[in-house]
């Protein structure tokens, strides 16, 4: 594959370093001290455009994809609130664009375990649920895109819980989440159900950013050929 690599911080150069060793070509390289050469000519190089930049300038890289016929996978999170135009934008121009807050392969399955117990403790109200996040210190927003998705999981399916907010709460509808940020830390996530005799907890941590990484090849190999919007549940099947 032809790669436009669109954000060149750390999960960028994981990326670069994976794909090269594929036999993949990074074709193009946008930080946020270049973003002037993100142009239309230079974008049409690549087959395919991988995004971790930032959540100012997110969507209009996405838009810029979809406007020049190259299909797009973005993992950027805290922009969401333009979803539906960029889906709207995929509508008009024909395009390809797979969007995902965690592009690991366990974190998937770690999303199919969490929506598997909320249902079980729909039922069981004795049970208060929370959840923790924490990631290394360079991480821009809180709470993690992931986090919000296991959130929204939770809240789907548990109707004494109505929102999450990002602290502690005396709200009993309020479903807690608890961000942490350390030095090092490539991602860690942690639900607990917890009752006056007991204590359920599932929890997912990430040992380096190659899984994110390779996820994310993985679903830009996938995207290629492809029309419409698409996540890893479409990928991956669960």
């Amino acid at each position: 594959m032809k790669i436009a690599l669109l954000g060149y911080g750390r999960m960028g150069k994981t990326i670069e370093g994976i794909a090269l060793e594929g036999g993949h070509e990074v074709v193009l390289r946008i930080t946020s001290d270049n973003q002037q050469e993100l142009t239309p000519e230079r974008l049409r190089q690549a087959e395919v455009a991988i995004d971790f930049s930032i959540p100012s300038t997110a969507f209009d890289n996405i838009k810029m994809c979809l406007e020049n016929g190259v299909p797009v996978v973005s993992g950027t999170t805290a922009w969401l609130d333009k979803m539906p135009e960029a889906k709207a934008l995929v509508d008009r121009h024909k395009g390809a664009f797979f969007y995902a807050s965690n592009y690991s392969v366990g974190v998937n399955l770690f999303f199919a375990i969490n929506r598997y117990l909320a249902n079980l403790m729909a039922t069981q109200e004795q049970y208060e649920v929370k959840m923790t996040e924490v990631h290394h210190t360079q991480k821009l927003d809180a709470p993690s895109g992931t986090a919000i998705s296991l959130a929204e999981d939770i809240l789907r399916k548990l109707n004494r819980k109505q929102s999450w907010v990002n602290d502690n709460s005396n709200n009993p509808s309020d479903l807690e989440i608890i961000s942490k940020r350390e030095e090092g830390v490539p991602g860690t996530h942690l639900v607990q159900y917890i009752s006056a005799v007991d204590q359920i907890e599932i929890q997912h941590t990430a040992h380096s950013r190659e899984g994110f990484a390779k996820g994310a090849l993985l679903a830009a190999e996938w995207l290629i050929g492809r029309q419409g919007y698409f996540e890893m549940k479409d990928m991956l099947g669960f």
